[in-house]
């Protein structure tokens, strides 16, 4: 597999800014797909997003919570800057899953909680195999509409270290869950 290659889509929309991180992990895709995936242990892990849930178009939590394309996804809290203690004033994001891709290990959403023209924002994650049986995670979200340039000005560089540290984050947990499985399969 070539190391130059992405699992991101050219993106629909062009925005004002956008935030993006990725890392190679020391792990097959599968195993990081899952990790990704378990959304309730986020909050072990993950000093950026701590909880996301799938719920109904009030945002209130549904039993079924097996993300599928089209969604309710309420993201709360999110911590800028990231951090595992209780922020000050802890931020949300309620979403609509657009692409769960997993055949191509890749997923997005968009939000939904305001009006396009006052705030767009268009979420990828995607997981691309590289040499060695590594997987490359890779992380993209493009703001857009006239709040985008309040987004970029009072917390920019604070969404920049949380994807730094979420994709951190995956990676520690994902090699740490690998290693300990290749260790109980081989003893």
């Amino acid at each position: 597999m070539s190391s130059s290659r992405t699992g991101l889509p050219p993106l629909s929309s062009k925005g004002v800014f956008s935030v993006s991180s990725s890392c190679v992990i020391d792990a097959p895709r599968k195993e990081v797909w899952e990790v990704l995936m378990d959304w309730k242990s986020y909050k072990e892990w993950n000093p950026f997003v701590r909880d996301q849930r799938i719920t109904d178009a009030r945002k209130n939590h549904l039993p079924d919570e097996t993300p599928r394309e089209g969604c309710y996804l309420y993201i709360h809290p999110v911590h800028i800057p990231p951090s595992y203690d209780n922020p000050w004033f802890p931020g949300s994001a309620f979403e609509r899953i657009t692409v769960l891709d997993h055949e191509n290990y890749r997923t997005a959403w968009v939000n939904i909680e305001m009006p396009h023209w006052l705030l767009t924002a268009e979420r990828w994650q995607a997981l691309v195999e590289v040499e060695g049986g590594k997987t490359r995670y890779e992380t993209v979200e493009v703001f857009g509409g006239l709040l985008a340039y309040l987004v970029r000005a009072f917390v920019g560089n604070g969404l920049k270290k949380g994807f730094i540290a979420m994709a951190e984050g995956l990676k520690n947990r994902a090699e740490e869950r690998y290693e300990g499985h290749v260790s109980t399969t081989t003893s």
